[in-house]
């Protein structure tokens, strides 16, 4: 059982592991526009690499630590962790290795070997002297293995890890990652819609994200990562309409249940609806209601806009209920009925049109439009839908 001290001890990891995720889009839309050839990984070759061709050019150990805590020394567990992993993974003796860069929220204390590594004040034979007597000096047990290690590679070989090691320390924490990548997508923010671009750019990142660490996707390159963000901006000009409630954010089966009792889920039932699509039209009619809602409050759409979209559905679907009131043999009995009604639904939700004002194709956009319409009763599947409509909203 996870108790209260537990997840108290996971919640930095926790954190550590989404500031990495996070750091990660910020090093590829900060460093993409000098790097076109280049791919961003995760934990691929280590917390975040940068590669060309599948060969890593530049490893980054990412850490991230509370406002408050100690400054980075000699002596820190982080920095013999990382040198640990760099001597295991990256060929710590060859100089032409990838860059190896230590990203740490702490400030490297004044005087240390760590410092000395920093880009802009290095001096690697004084980095190499501090490391090597912190090795000597040292009695922590947790980095008893990496000093040992680090002082069997030898002078040589010492010199070219160190080489290749560079230190960024008082990089930005997880709170201020956001607000530096919207400082990068500056040129691409929609006056007006600026946090809707951006939550729809994180979406997009989250999904790569997740790809990467589920091994299903190598890396992101800089062109894809540009052509994302460019096509999210596009979605934001007048002849188009954001989609920003995806499938994958519903829970089908909470929505149906939530939904059970409405007169739309109830119009379909009088027609004998499968349950699989019965589930799949609540979906869309949950989806097309709040999109919709969203865009008329963010004034994507205007009201004339909905109404005009929605004559031109009621048009077709009276046109297509006549056809099938004149089909039905007078006397008709209920199953007859019902699979006229079934039939007449399933043809309507699988016409491609009418769209949105031409601004929107998206599928369930208009299927979901046809399900708002019966909740009000507006139009139906079964002959007698209105009848029954009227008697469904005297229930108490």
């Amino acid at each position: 059982m996870l108790t209260a001290k537990d997840a108290h001890n996971a919640a930095p990891s926790a954190l550590g592991y989404q500031h990495q995720t996070w750091w990660a889009l910020l090093e590829l839309l900060r460093l993409g526009d000098t790097r076109p050839d280049a791919a961003i990984s995760l934990e691929l070759f280590d917390d975040v690499a940068w590669d060309e061709n599948g060969t890593p050019t530049q490893l980054l150990q990412i850490k991230h630590h509370l406002k408050g805590q100690r400054a980075l020394t000699d002596a820190s567990a982080d920095l013999w962790s990382t040198l640990q992993v760099w001597m295991d993974t990256a060929s710590p003796a060859d100089p032409e290795g990838p860059q190896l860069l230590l990203v740490t929220t702490q400030m490297a204390a004044a005087d240390s070997a760590v410092a000395a590594l920093r880009s802009d004040a290095r001096d690697e034979d004084y980095a190499l002297h501090g490391l090597v007597m912190a090795a000597m000096d040292l009695v922590a047990v947790g980095t008893q293995r990496a000093r040992d290690d680090f002082l069997a590679l030898g002078p040589a070989d010492q010199q070219a890890f160190i080489s290749r090691i560079y230190v960024l320390d008082g990089s930005p924490r997880i709170d201020d990652v956001p607000r530096l990548v919207r400082s990068q997508l500056h040129w691409a923010l929609p006056h007006g819609h600026e946090d809707d671009y951006l939550a729809m750019v994180w979406r997009w990142w989250d999904e790569q994200a997740l790809a990467m660490l589920r091994n299903g996707q190598r890396s992101v390159d800089v062109g894809a990562a540009h052509a994302a963000v460019a096509g999210i901006r596009d979605k934001f000009t007048r002849s188009m309409l954001p989609t920003s409630i995806e499938l994958d954010d519903v829970d089908s089966h909470a929505v149906a249940e939530e939904h059970a009792g409405h007169p739309f889920v109830e119009q379909m039932n009088w027609v004998g609806y499968p349950p699989r699509n019965l589930q799949s039209a609540i979906v869309d009619y949950y989806r097309a209601f709040t999109q919709i809602v969203h865009w008329l409050d963010n004034a994507y759409l205007s009201p004339d806009e909905l109404a005009k979209f929605q004559r031109e559905l009621f048009e077709t679907w009276a046109c297509e209920f006549e056809w099938m009131e004149q089909e039905l043999a007078p006397g008709a009995d209920d199953a007859t009925k019902q699979r006229a009604g079934a039939k007449l639904l399933r043809e309507l939700l699988v016409t491609s049109g009418p769209f949105l004002n031409q601004r929107c194709h998206e599928a369930f956009i208009n299927r979901g439009q046809h399900h708002i319409l019966a909740d009000e009763g507006r139009i139906g599947w079964h002959v007698d839908f209105a009848e029954r409509h009227d008697r469904l909203l005297l229930q108490p």
